[in-house]
């Protein structure tokens, strides 16, 4: 039994806890100013002034406790000591940290889905939706649309000249197709519409009975000559009077006008005039007839070509 070691008693809570509270003490209170006292006569010194804190306290602390909190303190036992930087340190800061790091990153996710999604939705999805309309436009809607126009355009068409110009539209159309030209072959349809409508309508051509019948004119380029014209409109099938796109060869512009004049030979005005002058009253006022399918009216009497739109 004699020379075993006697094992230490533990110390309990309380006085690990008054420990704690020396080492405390001293740190605050700076009682370790007695640097010019030898070690051993700074720890009595240390000793007698935590037993007169103590005890002016009321606390009763033992001469262990005490010597516990100074050989604590020597060992900095109770001293925090931050870990040196490295990557064990970075990795412990990042899980004491998970969670606001998460959300930080959550919210930067969301944010990034936020700009993905409104890229996607507002120029990525207009962006894919047209380009596959216009597909869907040059791949069916224009083959289908043109080759409707060219068929009825042809079934309209009495002569030669009408069957010619679809012919020629229906080729631009498809080759306009070929190229991926959507605009071109638009332009080649509307052609075909606006032919088809020049086929089917139907008009005859009368010399204006009030006002002025016919008229002459000196061509600039011959003071010495007359064109001679008749003054016309035409008439729809129901009576209607219709306006009509025409050329006025004295300046070569194209008037939409519901009256124009025809040049004719002084032979057939002289004729209108006479009839005229008989008892105010032309009897053969038509002088055309448009037929539906043809192109130009047929004209009943001899007429030169040109045409004017203002006479006055």
């Amino acid at each position: 039994m004699s020379g075993a070691a006697v094992p230490a008693k533990p110390q309990t809570l309380d006085e690990l806890m008054l420990a704690m509270d020396v080492v405390d003490t001293i740190r605050h209170r700076e009682l370790i100013v007695e640097r010019e006292l030898g070690q051993g006569d700074r720890d009595q010194a240390l000793r007698a002034r935590l037993r007169e804190i103590y005890k002016s306290q009321g606390i009763e602390v033992t001469d262990s406790v005490i010597d516990a909190g100074i050989k604590a303190l020597k060992e900095s036992r109770f001293t925090y000591t931050p870990p040196a930087p490295g990557l064990g340190r970075m990795l412990a800061l990042v899980w004491v940290r998970r969670h606001r790091i998460v959300g930080f990153a959550a919210a930067i996710l969301i944010g990034i889905g936020a700009l993905w999604g409104g890229y996607q939705y507002g120029i990525v999805a207009p962006a894919q939706r047209s380009a596959e309309a216009a597909r869907i436009e040059l791949a069916q809607t224009l083959p289908k649309s043109l080759q409707a126009a060219y068929d009825e355009t042809l079934r309209e068409s009495r002569i030669d000249a009408a069957r010619a110009r679809a012919d020629q539209l229906f080729g631009d159309g498809r080759a306009a197709l070929a190229a991926k030209d959507a605009a071109a072959a638009k332009a080649a349809i509307a052609g075909l519409d606006k032919l088809r409508n020049e086929l089917v309508q139907t008009y005859q051509l009368r010399i204006v009975q009030d006002g002025d019948s016919g008229v002459w004119r000196v061509p600039d380029v011959n003071p010495n000559a007359r064109n001679y014209y008749l003054i016309v409109e035409a008439v729809a099938s129901n009576g209607a009077a219709l306006t009509m796109p025409v050329i006025n060869e004295e300046d070569g512009r194209v008037y939409n006008v519901a009256a124009w004049g025809i040049r004719v030979p002084e032979e057939v005005f002289q004729e209108v005039r006479d009839d005229k002058e008989d008892d105010g009253i032309i009897q053969n006022r038509v002088i055309a007839e448009k037929r539906r399918g043809e192109l130009e009216p047929r004209y009943r009497v001899d007429v030169l070509g040109g045409t004017i739109t203002s006479w006055r």
